[in-house]
């Protein structure tokens, strides 16, 4: 039977939103947020979390230890290529199927019927591990950038401590979970609003940097092609692979526009249209950046031997001076702090949508609404709170490299899954929305799940042959850690319950007319 709506407010809304709720409703879930984002506001999103300037600035030191100057333009390009392949599949699933549940929805969806809720299960966990060490390592750069202003600032004459860098990193924690329990309203607002600082921080950079650095700037030649290994491989073209780092790292979290499209008016077309464009604005803005850093670096050595947290830091100074470096790294601050607030939303909101399938331990906490914001606020102040026990990877020298690794690990094993399954058990299982790929999913789709496995792999190695322990990858202690919690609750326990999304509305697929039906209390763990 048709749905029927009443006068009230919140009738009012569902009625305009009935389409995206009714879709919604046929991928098994009732509407529980309001949909505040439009199109643009989607595309400011998914683009803030990637960051472009702060995002380059801050993962800078792995191009510049890895390859130097050929690292900085090619360890950044080739990349980009295959990330906008998985970007491409993203957003085709994203299209076809938009719920909060994203990603390990998708895999339910795809794999074989008797391994839907094994699949699920791992992607849902990798997928978590991944927004939050992603949240993680945004409020830890955003930490070190501000040691870094600081430092400049006084001449040297404030140098933070590893702890005292870390309790200034919790601080930040708490001011962006106080933000990401805000409504959907201000949250989009304030994305899209300063999507223009973005870019125009991004601009300001890359002209500066250009300006600056004018009669002594190296040459076109060694600013493209100069390889300066400055890790412990001896093998170059082995160390030039670890450049791909930074991008990769940089290059995450556009799924965000999966992750809210319940949140999203018209998502099935609004959100791929987000994560097409971000990943590309994102990686041709980044590039321009990385090809006016390296023109303006004379001496990779001197940068790699700063003082300062940051080696970007370093290079603004040298080229801009005191007064000039800082002015463009507090706008350089500001963004990486709206990214952590735009990351910490779309973490919260996987964490709700896994625990509404009842797949996180207390989910009936995670899973709850607050009346007042309608988001998941207990759910945006758990990620918080496992944020600041990653953030302990802060007193490692190799804290950064750590948990880059494990952030592109995480998220690109929940992004590797469902594309996998599309081009093998799910091939006759997706019904296409309103972007699709066509017959081209199939060498995309193979492109992608090559890509995802080879570098996977290259970032768990070290950026030495012999790290002591104080310079280890610890990226695969974290990603193994929650390989094992997640495999072995399954064995012993989840297989048992956990059956992949748990729908709680009634549906009737032949149309979009759709009557919603308060099912019973949720199962509790």
């Amino acid at each position: 039977m048709p749905a029927v709506f009443t006068d009230s407010p919140v009738a009012r809304r569902r009625k305009k939103h009935w389409k995206d709720d009714a879709l919604l409703a046929r991928l098994g879930y009732k509407s529980q947020f309001r949909r505040e984002f439009s199109l643009l506001e989607t595309i400011a999103f998914a683009f803030s979390i990637m960051g472009i300037s702060s995002a380059v600035s801050t993962s800078f030191y792995f191009p510049l230890v890895a390859g130097g100057h050929a690292g900085m333009i090619f360890g950044w390009l080739i990349p980009c290529f295959f990330v906008l392949c998985i970007a491409c599949c993203l957003a085709e699933l994203t299209s076809s199927m938009p719920t909060s549940a994203g990603l390990y929805y998708f895999s339910a969806k795809l794999a074989p019927e008797k391994y839907s809720a094994l699949a699920s299960w791992i992607t849902g966990w990798a997928n978590i591990t991944g927004q939050i060490a992603l949240v993680c390592s945004i409020d830890f750069t955003c930490a070190q950038m501000i040691t870094t202003a600081i430092n400049v600032g006084t001449d040297g004459n404030v140098i933070f401590s590893s702890g005292q860098t870390f309790g200034l990193m919790i601080a930040i924690i708490i001011s962006h979970g106080i933000c990401c329990s805000a409504a959907t309203k201000i949250v989009a607002r304030l994305t899209f609003y300063y999507a223009t600082i973005y870019i125009g921080a991004t601009i300001a950079a890359i002209a500066a940097l250009l300006v600056a650095s004018r009669g002594n700037s190296v040459s076109t030649a060694d600013a493209f092609t100069l390889l300066e290994n400055n890790t412990g491989w001896k093998n170059d073209g082995w160390a030039f692979l670890l450049a791909f780092t930074a991008p990769m790292w940089c290059l995450t979290g556009y799924d965000a526009a999966a992750h809210i499209s319940e949140e999203t008016a018209g998502a099935a077309r609004s959100a791929p249209i987000a994560i097409m464009t971000a990943v590309i604005f994102t990686e041709v803005f980044g590039w321009l950046f990385l090809i006016s850093a390296s023109y303006a670096t004379t001496s990779v050595d001197d940068l790699l031997s700063s003082e300062l947290p940051l080696p970007m830091g370093q290079l603004f100074l040298n080229a801009l001076g005191k007064k000039g470096m800082l002015a463009i790294w507090c706008l350089l601050i500001s963004i990486q702090w709206v990214n952590g607030i735009s990351q910490g939303v779309d973490a919260s909101r996987v964490v709700f949508a896994f625990a509404r399938d009842n797949a996180l331990p207390g989910s009936r906490w995670w899973k709850q609404i607050n009346p007042y914001t309608q988001t998941p606020v207990n759910a945006v102040w758990l990620v918080m709170a496992c944020t600041v026990v990653l953030g302990l990877f802060g007193f490692s020298n190799a804290a950064l490299s750590s948990l880059a690794g494990a952030t592109v690990v995480g998220i690109y094993t929940s992004y590797g899954i469902p594309i996998f399954l599309r081009i093998t058990s799910g091939r006759g299982k997706l019904k296409p929305g309103p972007f699709s790929l066509g017959e081209y999913y199939m060498p995309i789709g193979i492109i992608s799940v090559v890509w995802i496995a080879f570098v996977e792999v290259l970032l768990l190695f070290p950026y030495t042959e012999a790290p002591a322990p104080i310079d280890m990858n610890y990226a695969i202690v974290l990603v193994a850690a929650v390989l094992l919690f997640a495999s072995g609750s399954w064995v012993l326990s989840a297989r048992k319950w956990f059956t992949g999304p748990v729908p709680n509305v009634e549906r009737d697929d032949s149309d979009l007319n759709v009557t919603e039906v308060e099912v019973g209390k949720d199962e509790k763990l």
